[in-house]
């Protein structure tokens, strides 16, 4: 389990840099291969980190600019806003958990005209 938590803490460090550089597929890849063992243990933070991993699918939609980008934007950035919560409760990574939710929530403004519902 110290290994698990370690990769993960690694892999969210890892993500919330690739965010900032708008590296939104390699953050999304980084965390999921810590995502993994995490789903496979059950673990309590598994849907945050899903939720996490495609929050930043929802922006590499959109920087793609593919047909029916904002749909799909839209509809992977649900998982995120179901358990965005967790991270506010003191749990493990909580604060590396937060960083990241902070990071999404600033690129969900930036893009305000798909995610204005969203966005308070």
């Amino acid at each position: 389990m110290i290994k698990e938590n370690h990769d993960l803490q690694s892999a969210l460090k890892e993500y919330i840099r690739l965010l900032d550089g708008a590296f939104y597929f390699e953050a999304h890849e980084v965390l999921e291969e810590a995502w993994h063992p995490l789903r496979k243990a059950d673990h309590p933070l598994k849907n945050l980190v899903k939720g996490l991993i495609n929050g930043a699918v929802s922006f590499e939609h959109l920087k793609r600019g593919r047909k029916n980008a904002v749909y799909k934007a839209r509809t992977v950035m649900a998982s995120y806003e179901r358990y965005k919560r967790i991270a506010m409760q003191e749990i493990e990574h909580a604060v590396l958990l937060r960083e990241a939710c902070a990071h999404i929530e600033r690129l969900k403004h930036q893009h305000v005209e798909v995610f204005s519902v969203l966005v308070s």
